[in-house]
This record gives C-alpha cells, sequence and structure tokens, in this order.
C-alpha cells in the first residue's frame, strides 16, 4: 500500500514570505531564499537533496546565496511567491554583523544586560540551542581581541563573531522536524539602533565561559563516576 506524504503546511510558507517582506521593507535588512522542506516518504527533507544535511531546510541553495539578497520588498516578494517554503537567510556584514554564543549562556547574558539597561539589538534563538545577538557591522571582527583583553580565548569558550559572508538564519524558518528560529529578542523601534560589540562582549564573554567551566566540571565529573 502506498501512502501519500504529508503535504507541509502552507501557512508556514506565507509566514516566511510575509516576514521576509517585512525584515526588507521595515528593517532594511537584505534577505535571501535558502532551502526548503520537502514531502518525501512519509517524511520532510531538505530541498538540497542529501539526506545527512546538517540543517535541512536552511542553509544557502547555492554559492551565489550572497549576490542574490535583496533590500527591497517586492524583489523579496517575487522570490518566495517562487518556493514560499524557502528559508530566510538575513546575510551579516550589511545592515547587522552576529555575535554567536551557546543558548544556555545567552540566556544567561541576556538577563544580566537587562539588569544593566545597557542597549540591545533584536536577537535569535535557534533549535540548535544557539543564539545570535546582533551588533553593529564591522563589530564581529572585534570578538576575538575583545574576548582576548578579558583573559580568554573566543573559541575556547564558544563565542563566535558573524561578520560579512555568514548569514543568520530568520523567523519563523524550520531546521528539519528540530523546529522554527525563534526571536528571543524581537526587532522593534526601539532597538533599531544597533550596539555595538564592546558593549556586548563583557557579559557574553563571562556567559560563556562560565557555561565552558561547567561543561569541563561535568565531564570530568563524568570521567569519574
Amino acid at each position: 500500500m502506498i501512502t501519500q506524504a504529508p503535504q507541509v503546511p502552507r501557512q508556514r510558507g506565507e509566514q516566511l514570505l510575509d516576514a521576509a517582506v517585512r525584515y526588507a521593507e521595515e528593517r532594511h535588512w537584505d534577505v535571501c531564499p535558502g532551502t526548503w522542506l520537502e514531502a518525501a516518504e512519509g517524511a520532510e527533507r531538505c530541498s538540497c537533496g542529501d539526506a545527512g544535511c546538517a540543517s535541512p531546510g536552511a542553509h544557502p541553495a547555492g554559492p551565489d546565496w550572497a549576490g542574490q539578497a535583496t533590500g527591497s520588498g517586492a524583489a523579496a516578494r517575487r522570490m518566495w511567491s517562487r518556493h514560499p517554503e524557502a528559508s530566510i537567510l538575513l546575510p551579516t556584514g550589511r545592515a547587522f554583523d552576529a555575535i554567536e554564543v551557546p543558548e544556555s549562556a545567552g540566556f544567561l547574558a541576556l538577563a544580566r544586560m537587562e539588569r544593566m539597561g545597557l542597549p540591545l539589538g533584536p536577537v535569535t534563538r535557534t533549535p540548535d540551542r544557539r543564539m545570535y545577538f546582533f551588533v553593529l557591522p564591522g563589530a564581529a571582527a572585534k570578538a576575538d581581541d575583545l574576548v582576548r583583553k578579558l583573559g580568554w580565548r573566543a573559541a575556547s569558550i564558544d563565542l563566535v563573531g558573524r561578520g560579512d559572508g555568514h548569514y543568520v538564519t530568520g523567523p519563523p524558518t524550520w531546521v528539519g522536524g528540530r523546529g522554527a528560529v525563534q526571536w528571543a529578542r524581537r526587532p522593534t523601534h526601539a532597538n533599531r539602533w544597533l550596539p555595538d560589540a564592546e558593549e556586548l562582549i563583557s557579559p557574553l564573554a563571562y556567559a560563556c565561559a562560565r557555561e565552558a567551566a561547567d561543561a569541563r566540571e561535568r565531564l570530568a565529573q563524568s570521567a569519574l563516576s
């Protein structure tokens, strides 16, 4: 008996199109359609065709993806009308950069920064438990040196600057069956002006270092048990 593959809900595509147009028109962010999820054999797979895709339905569709990005709402509408289920890629290094950290560290830092009254831009969280703090363009290039001045290495505490040539996956993109990318702090009129890396790096690095130390301690205890 042949079972018909389930259809991807149409509402998801409508939400992606609306969100992509809104990012271009209201935030003046460049947007680019990425891969999407396709129904196949009772499940969903990435349009790239790779059965072992690490980010199904949520990565660039080709090597020239950055050149296809647009800041035009009308162009975005045409692009997503052709592929309504396409993921939303937001190129970094243009309207913004991003500081990527583990989700647990990100929420710890976010709470601390809000108590301190620090200026904050939008923040996303992904199904693979990562968070992206939007900062001024060019800020990501400063991250390694700023973290080093605080006494850590960015790589050792899992803090990554995302600038030119990279991207952030925009909500409400779905990543396979893991769930959707979400806003931990939504874009609003109040956070239109983004902070520089210097304003956020200390609480972010502290939270990441604490998370890294806790992980090492758990690993050591596991080895002893």
